[in-house]
C-alpha cells in the first residue's frame, strides 16, 4: 500500500482567516490559501484548483498506461480539469470534473485513442474517489 499525505494550517475565521498548504515533498510548502483566493480570485491556492491539479496528473498516467496496452506510447498527453464548486443542499459540493484532453500518439486511431481515454476517466484512482460528475473532451491531434 502506498501512502502519501498533504497538510494544512488554518487561523481565524472563515472570511478573515488565512491558511497554508504543503505537501509531503515539498513541492508545495506554506502556500497560501484562504476564503479570498477560494471565492474571490486573490493570488494563493485553493482545494478546488489542488484537486484538478492531482486529478488531472492522475488521469494522464492512467491515459499513458492504457495505451502502452496496445503498444502505443504517447509524444503527449496535456490534461485539464475543470473542478466546479456550487452551493448544494445547504453548504458547498464539488458537483463535478470535466476533462479537457488533448494527445499525440503516433499509430493510434482516434476509435482506439476515445476508447483508452474513456477508460482513464473510469478507472484513474481519482476518478473513482469522486462524487461528481465526471465529463471529458478528448482530441487526439
Amino acid at each position: 500500500m502506498i501512502k502519501k499525505h498533504g497538510s494544512a494550517k488554518w487561523s481565524g475565521g472563515l472570511k478573515d482567516g488565512k491558511g497554508h498548504v504543503s505537501t509531503e515533498t515539498g513541492v508545495l510548502s506554506d502556500q497560501p490559501y484562504g476564503f479570498n483566493t477560494r471565492f474571490e480570485g486573490e493570488k494563493g491556492t485553493n482545494p478546488e484548483e489542488l484537486l484538478g491539479a492531482a486529478h488531472a496528473s492522475c488521469f494522464s498516467m492512467a491515459l499513458s498506461m492504457i495505451l502502452g496496452q496496445s503498444d502505443l506510447v504517447a509524444d503527449k498527453i496535456e490534461t485539464r480539469a475543470t473542478v466546479s464548486l456550487e452551493e448544494k443542499d445547504g453548504g458547498f459540493a464539488i458537483t463535478a470534473v470535466h476533462l479537457d484532453v488533448t494527445a499525440s500518439v503516433p499509430g493510434a486511431s482516434d476509435e482506439d485513442f476515445q476508447k483508452a481515454a474513456e477508460t482513464a476517466k473510469e478507472n484513474c484512482p481519482l476518478s473513482k474517489v469522486l462524487n461528481a460528475d465526471i465529463t471529458m473532451d478528448a482530441k487526439l491531434g
